[in-house]
C-alpha cells in the first residue's frame, strides 16, 4: 500500500497521539518531521493544526545531503552501479566527519529554529 497523507494522519492519529500524551501530558511539544509528500500535505497541516501540534519541518533525507554532494559529478550508467556508487561515498565518510555533524547539530538546530524551518547556511 502507498503512504499517502491519509495514511500518515492516521498513523498520527493512532499512534503519535498516544505516545506524545504519555510522554508529555498536558506539557507543551514541538513534533519534527520531515519534508516528505505524506508530511507536507495541505491535509496534514490542517490536521496538525486542528490538533494544536506546531511542527518544525527538516529537510528530507538529511543525512544524504552529504552522499548526494560527494556523489554530484559521478556518472552512472545502470541501478547497480548507482548503488555501487552510493555505497562506496557511504564508506568514505569518516568518524571524524560524523562527529563533526553531531557536534554541529545544536547550532543547525537553533538556526532552523531562527529560520523557522526555512533554508539556513548549512
Amino acid at each position: 500500500s502507498k503512504f499517502n497523507a491519509a495514511v500518515y494522519q492516521d498513523v498520527l492519529e493512532h499512534f503519535m497521539l498516544h505516545a506524545a500524551d504519555q510522554l508529555y501530558g498536558d506539557a507543551d511539544f514541538i513534533f519534527q518531521q520531515d519534508l516528505a509528500p505524506a508530511h507536507s500535505a495541505k491535509a496534514t497541516s490542517t490536521w496538525f493544526k486542528d490538533h494544536g501540534i506546531p511542527v518544525l519541518n527538516w529537510p528530507a533525507n538529511t543525512p544524504d545531503l552529504i552522499v548526494k554532494r560527494k556523489m554530484q559529478y559521478a556518472r552512472r550508467n545502470d541501478a547497480e552501479e548507482l548503488k555501487a556508487t552510493i555505497r562506496a561515498t557511504w564508506a568514505l565518510i569518516t568518524p571524524e566527519q560524523c562527529h563533526r555533524l553531531m557536534d554541529s547539530m545544536p547550532c543547525r538546530i537553533a538556526a532552523v529554529i531562527q529560520a523557522k524551518g526555512a533554508p539556513t547556511k548549512y
